[in-house]
């Protein structure tokens, strides 16, 4: 996919948590993690900029999503024991999952392509896809942007009326 279609992923799969902070008052997360998906959405294509790494190779895959979710569950773990008290549980927490869904609604937009993705390799080495529609097609990539603007904005709207209760 192109940049507009994974901007729509990263909407898509970011709004669930999007939904759970608002619904529980962290409505500063859950901006500062569209901010997340949306400015990394396109960190595992930096595959063509690197001469030592294949286009959708390791970038693409479920362990460069985890290692990506470590670095930012760092980042967060060190911002909170700044704060002090357990923030740093929290913000580790959240730098993690906010991270690891990044790069997973990455490849998931990739996994909609005919080249499909090899989410697990080396591991795995079977290529995930869909089928769904052509990288290049920008009908496919508006629709996924415009569906994920929806998805998102209904989370949005549903998370500030909705209240959760955190213990």
């Amino acid at each position: 996919m192109y940049r507009t279609g994974h901007y729509g992923a990263a909407l898509l799969v970011y709004a669930p948590l999007g939904f759970l902070l608002l619904a529980a008052g962290y409505e500063s997360l859950a901006l500062t993690g569209v901010v997340i998906v949306m400015g990394g959405s396109m960190i595992p294509d930096w595959d063509h900029k690197l001469p030592f790494l294949t286009h959708r190779g390791f970038t693409h895959t479920v362990w460069f999503a985890l290692l990506f979710g470590l670095a930012m569950g760092g980042g967060g773990w060190l911002l909170g024991q700044e704060l002090g008290s357990q923030a740093h549980i929290g913000l580790g927490t959240f730098g993690f999952v906010t991270g690891t869904l990044t790069i997973a609604a990455h490849i998931l937009a990739d996994a909609l392509t005919p080249m499909g993705v090899r989410p697990f390799a080396p591991l795995g080495s079977g290529t995930c896809s869909f089928e769904v529609t052509r990288a290049a097609n920008p009908i496919g990539n508006g629709l996924l942007f415009v569906l994920g603007v929806l998805v998102a904005g209904g989370a949005f709207v549903a998370g500030r009326e909705f209240t959760i209760t955190v213990l």
